[in-house]
């Protein structure tokens, strides 16, 4: 049969997915010659079959436990349920992965009315009865499911009767009411008599501490912090020590160093004559550990002695919870300390700087997504201030203005001085400028990777989308949560990492990257294989992507590049032109435009390789709405406006109609609208040459890469490859020099995965759009699915993930590794990268990783997170 239940004696800290962290931790300070109270872990494995059991303990657990209370019995002198020697316990959680606060505790475990009476003889009445009351409240609450408040207000009462002012003042007298009292309303809320047999506490203490594990916070924090439901928590049977056994007694919690800013100073608190929940639950002020230092300093010594060299142990910051029983130390925990992400930061430097940790493990402490804080104002956890609702995290960062429902209005408002924030049903290409203008953007639709979503990321703005609680009313400028409205020109503050937002101002953290970071990020530099690339539009992006280390540009939406209303009149004068000439003629005019953006992108990146990717999206994106002109034409009709005006709105509705289609996305856009209108991707071609051969002139060294997108076939690189050659010869003839550049294409379709090997003959470099590659792979519509039922199916476990965020591994992920395998094998040398958003999510880049890819690009904000990413998969393969 498994064993089931451990000694302390018998672990040690490479146990923690049997014994969980506090079972292991306890087995590990004994090893080490610590002093720690007596006890045995019940294992994770054990608290997995009771659920598969029903809830029933299995088989030859029950005898286990018997044998090991019948073991601490030993090595206490003190026998369980006896009154004249009485042995007391905490029942406690403990997962492998820590979870502070989410799972429950029993302490006092064992009393009883013949315990308590011999007990006092032992110690004395008031602590017995202090002891007793916090036994029958916990034992209520947590085991049996009564309310607790109830169970304090007894004691809340007779607090006040007694004139005490604080626990410690209670009297004996009124103690003893109280655990009358309390077993009094017990009988009341459960229907049995307060259980008086100690092993029949111990067995039900047992089963609550293994329920506790499917409590809703428990649930909440698993799926937050991305623990598996399957680990299961150990259960700790340890002897109680008593820090309310008088003055020279007390319980607290310190850090080995400080979890705010990672300053090597040692931080705790405690409360002298209190047991540690009352440290936890804040109903006393603790003192400092200098009145520890200055009122008893030999067991202050011997408590930093103990804690320096469990951080020793360790090599890292401890959280660590200690009693003092009678002027003796014991240590009940040990666990990494929750911290900041720069404390998390400080600390990883700092323990190098020591020799505590290498430069590897400094980067392989640090978690990505803890970078990511560090990058973007957030709002102050502390503020004291709830949201008004939440929606999605599409970009991070906090932002506060004035509510604007108009894009024109953000330019505008900005433009004298405002800060808005824009709020949208969605947004469309031409908001760009007003989402340039806000300080940040708020949506009642989309998803992750919505416009909304993608463009804020792109242009470091924070944005919250898919915020379904918003009533949002265009017309009247206005929206609604609930019975709040808000009106155009209210303050809003919204953070784009916690998705919430705020009515009125809140105090904003400023980000704050340390040298030490630089440094950190540094070292990561060393270790990773993956390059790490930018998305980048314009000029700026670049030189945010270059600031932040990026080593090439791995998307230049051309695209993106038209936006703005000049722009956009250009392109729709393009689209309206019936003829190869007139569409020349617009094209003619966009190209000094596009000139001038490429110029700004090759010089910010200047020898380093540039993707750009030529015109992806449907062409209708770049006219107005159906609905919209048949709106505008009959508003003219009725005013009676000029006909000739009026016909000009009807002949672009009619070019609106017949380039609509049913299905955009799969329909006439990316290469297909190259292969149609060659005129455009030739012209954008001539800009690109044009934009490198000045940059050249000029003492650049600019690395233009075009990009193909949407390609299923190698005859379409094919096809389209001559056009290129043909506006490359004529601006080397025009210049006399040439550029040198690459030629490939984006794979965003599943038939271009599966026959990359032809696809690798006509090219030099892949880059997985894995956006369009997820949605083609699993035939899902991202904004309708992450609007509607993907988070109820990632709910239900039907998916793991989202998969528009955290690439899908088994589906899409074996199309990457498909392709790179038959393009390899096609052209060695061709270069293999991703630029789709899972370029910037940590569990994506390690999936990359692993599929041999060359590089992931991203956002320019989350390069910092990019490299810490492939830094750590490429230490730990």
């Amino acid at each position: 049969m498994t064993k089931k239940v451990y000694e302390f004696s018998e672990g040690n800290k490479d146990m923690r997915d049997l014994l969980g962290g506090k079972g292991a931790n306890l087995s590990e300070m004994l090893n080490m010659g610590l002093r720690v109270p007596p006890g045995f872990t019940i294992t994770t494995k054990t608290c997995i079959e009771f659920f598969e059991l029903g809830g029933k303990f299995p088989e030859g657990l029950w005898e286990e436990v018997i044998e090991h209370v019948s073991k601490v019995e030993e090595k206490t002198g003190k026998k369980f349920g006896d009154s004249n020697n009485p042995l007391l316990f905490s029942v406690r959680s403990g997962a492998p992965v820590s979870m502070p606060g989410m799972m429950d505790t029993v302490l006092n475990l064992g009393m009883n009315d013949e315990v308590a009476k011999g007990f006092s003889k032992l110690t004395n009445e008031r602590f017995v009865y202090d002891a007793y009351r916090r036994f029958i409240t916990m034992f209520a609450d947590v085991v049996m499911g009564a309310e607790r408040k109830k169970f304090d207000e007894i004691y809340e009462t007779e607090k006040k009767k007694d004139n005490a002012k604080t626990d410690p003042e209670v009297s004996t007298t009124a103690l003893k009411k109280i655990v009358d009292s309390q077993k009094g309303l017990y009988k009341k809320e459960v229907g049995t008599d307060f259980p008086m047999d100690p092993y029949q506490q111990l067995k039900l203490a047992i089963a609550a501490v293994f329920n506790s594990w499917n409590t809703p916070r428990a649930i909440t924090y698993r799926k937050i912090e991305g623990i598996p439901n399957e680990v299961g928590t150990a259960c700790n049977i340890q002897t109680m020590v008593f820090g309310n056994l008088g003055q020279d007694s007390g319980s607290g919690v310190l850090f080995t160093r400080n979890p705010s800013n990672g300053e090597k100073t040692v931080i705790g608190e405690l409360l002298f004559n209190a047991q540690g929940e009352d440290v936890v639950a804040g109903l006393r002020t603790p003192v400092s550990l200098t009145d520890l230092k200055n009122d008893y300093p030999k067991i202050y010594n011997e408590l930093i002695e103990n804690v320096e060299k469990l951080e020793s142990h360790y090599k890292d910051l401890q959280d660590v919870e200690f009693t003092i029983e009678k002027g003796t130390l014991y240590l009940l925990q040990t666990r990494s300390g929750k911290r900041t992400a720069r404390a998390a930061v400080k600390c990883a430097y700092d323990m190098v700087q020591e020799k505590l940790i290498t430069e590897k493990e400094a980067v392989l402490r640090i978690e990505p997504r803890q970078i990511e804080f560090l990058l973007h104002k957030s709002i102050d956890p502390n503020s004291g201030k709830s949201p008004l609702t939440k929606g999605l995290p599409a970009s991070p960062g906090a932002a506060i203005g004035q509510v604007v429902f108009v894009p024109k209005e953000a330019e505008e408002w900005k433009a004298s001085g405002k800060k808005v924030i824009l709020v949208r049903p969605e947004t469309t290409p031409e908001d760009i400028a007003g989402m340039v203008a806000a300080e940040g953007v708020l949506t009642s639709r989309g998803g992750m990777t919505s416009h909304a979503a993608i463009v804020a990321r792109g242009i470091g703005k924070p944005a919250i989308v898919g915020c379904e609680a918003l009533h949002i009313d265009l017309e009247k400028e206005m929206f609604s949560v609930g019975d709040i409205v808000i009106n155009k020109g209210d303050i809003l503050a919204i953070d784009g990492l916690t998705a919430e937002v705020f009515v009125g101002e809140v105090p904003l953290i400023e980000p704050k990257i340390s040298d030490e970071v630089e440094i950190i990020l540094s070292w990561a530099d060393k270790y990773r294989r993956l390059g790490v690339w930018a998305n980048a539009n314009d000029e700026a992006d670049a030189t945010k992507a270059n600031l932040n280390g990026a080593q090439g540009i791995g998307l230049a939406r051309t695209e993106r590049m038209f936006l703005g209303v000049e722009r956009v009149a250009l392109v729709r004068e393009m689209i309206m032109a019936d003829t190869r000439e007139d569409r020349q003629k617009a094209l003619d005019k966009l190209l000094p435009l596009q000139k001038e953006d490429f110029k700004g992108l090759l010089r910010a990146m200047n020898q380093k390789p540039v993707q750009i990717r030529l015109l992806d999206p449907p062409l209708h994106e770049f006219m107005p709405r159906e609905v919209d002109l048949v709106t505008e034409i009959f508003d003219m009709e009725k005013a009676n406006e000029k006909q000739e005006e009026i016909e000009k709105k009807k002949t672009i509705l009619n070019k609106v109609r017949r380039i609509q289609e049913a299905n955009p996305m799969i329909g006439l856009r990316a290469c297909r609208v190259g292969i149609l209108y060659p005129e455009i991707y030739e012209t954008q071609a001539k800009a690109i040459f044009e934009a490198a051969s000045e940059l050249k002139i000029n003492g650049y060294d600019p690395k233009p890469e075009i990009m193909i997108p949407g390609t299923i076939t190698y005859k379409e690189l094919a096809y389209l490859k001559p056009y290129i050659i043909k506006a490359h010869k004529e601006i080397t003839q025009k210049y006399g020099f040439e550029i040198p550049y690459k030629y490939g294409t984006m794979i965003e379709m599943p038939r271009a995965a599966l026959t990359a090997d032809e696809m690798a003959k006509e090219c030099e470099f892949f880059s997985f759009g894995t956006n369009d590659l997820t949605q083609t792979g699993l035939g899902l519509s991202r904004d309708d699915a992450q609007g509607t039922f993907l988070p109820p199916y990632v709910e239900k476990k039907l998916l793991d993930d989202d998969p528009f965020q955290t690439l899908d591994k088994k589906g899409v992920g074996q199309l990457v590794k498909i392709c790179v395998k038959l393009a390899k094998s096609a052209n060695p040398n061709i270069k293999i990268g991703i630029c789709g958003e899972h370029g910037g999510d940590p569990e994506s880049i390690y999936f990359f990783h692993e599929a041999g890819l060359d590089y992931v690009s991203c956002s320019p904000f989350r390069i910092p997170v990019a490299r810490l990413a492939a830094a750590r998969i490429a230490l730990i393969s």
